[in-house]
């Protein structure tokens, strides 16, 4: 229901944006920078192909590959040790403040003229707080009980997941400064845009390989079948 009424919404208002909403003729500039589709992935194709665009397009494409698995899998992997999903999602709610917060106190730190350097500090906590996240897998069955889990291994997982927040956004704010700041002024919108869409596209796929290799890396043993593994989903339905 949530989910229908503010597609509904969406939907009325975008639509009632595109036939009400005129553009202002007067303000518009004298020098377009694009005339249309084609010359707008011209555009794209121009930009990309230079050294320094290409190199860092590389960068970014692979730079959140060691977060992956921490990022996409934990939560999964926690609910399968048992973590209820409704107790997960409320230990989201804190994070909320957070995530409001974060982002106004780091953009003071890459509002100067190396914007990136906080995306390289912030790199290293966030590859061993993925070790944490494993940690916390691997502990959920340790600490279970009849009731569920105590009340300080929740406390853990919040604070574990508000030092990934602080991380996560300080590295999501620096590319953001960085794009807006390399980004050529009479393009901005076309190239500032590009590199945007490389970078999320940078944390999607590393995160979509990781859910595709969970099964494979998966150690499994069968409990009363001599001799048989578990290795292959037809192995496990046996």
């Amino acid at each position: 229901d949530f989910l229908f009424f503010w597609g509904a919404v969406f939907l009325v208002t975008t639509t009632l944006v595109a036939f009400l909403k005129k553009e202002n003729e007067e303000l518009i500039p004298a020098k377009e920078e694009t005339k249309g589709i084609t010359d707008t992935y011209r555009l794209l194709f121009s930009i990309i192909k230079m050294p320094a665009v290409l190199t860092f397009c590389l960068l970014i494409l692979t730079s959140k590959i060691g977060f992956s698995a921490a990022d996409a899998v934990t939560g999964l992997k926690l609910v399968e040790e048992g973590v209820p999903k409704e107790h997960l999602a409320l230990l989201a709610v804190p994070m909320v403040p957070l995530q409001i917060i974060l982002p106004l106190v780091i953009s003071k730190y890459t509002a100067g003229p190396q914007p990136l350097n906080t995306f390289y500090k912030a790199m290293p906590y966030r590859l061993l707080l993925g070790l944490e996240f494993a940690f916390l897998v691997w502990w959920a069955p340790k600490v279970k009980h009849e009731g569920g889990f105590p009340v300080y291994y929740y406390a853990v997982v919040v604070l574990s997941y508000a030092l990934h927040q602080i991380t996560l956004y300080s590295m999501y704010v620096a590319i953001m400064a960085f794009n807006a700041k390399v980004s050529d002024p009479l393009i901005g919108g076309t190239y500032m845009t590009l590199l945007n869409t490389v970078s999320n596209l940078g944390g999607n796929w590393p995160s979509t390989v990781a859910l595709w290799l969970v099964d494979p890396l998966t150690v499994k043993e069968c409990a009363g079948a001599q001799g048989h593994t578990c290795a292959t989903a037809a192995a496990t339905e046996v």
